[in-house]
């Protein structure tokens, strides 16, 4: 692939993202969401990160590479999820036990 082709793949999935997030905005900006669907949306942003998550760790199939700083911070994003049930502290508690386990090792 090209780096313009990239570039116009790259400038297309912009546009189209931000046109479809925009207009969802705009065209529910007037109206009150139901109780049932602002709750299930509070769910969203923790659903995609446990999506990604899962899929990086063991998506690469009968070569997946995971090392025991990644493993280390998967355990420890999880049991903080699991007892804070907060996404900013899992995010934090992950993150911060990558980096020191793989400065460590």
């Amino acid at each position: 692939m090209s780096h313009s082709t990239a570039l116009l793949a790259l400038a297309v999935t912009f546009v189209g993202t931000y046109a479809f997030r925009g207009g969802l905005i705009l065209a529910l900006a007037e109206r009150h969401l139901p109780t049932s669907v602002e709750r299930a949306l509070r769910n969203v942003g923790p659903a995609v990160l446990a999506a990604l998550t899962v899929s990086l760790a063991v998506g690469g199939g009968d070569d997946v590479d995971l090392t025991f700083a990644e493993f280390a911070a998967l355990a420890a994003a999880a049991g903080v999820a699991w007892w804070r049930k907060n996404l900013v502290w899992t995010l934090i508690a992950g993150m911060t036990t990558l980096w020191i386990v793989a400065a460590i090792a």
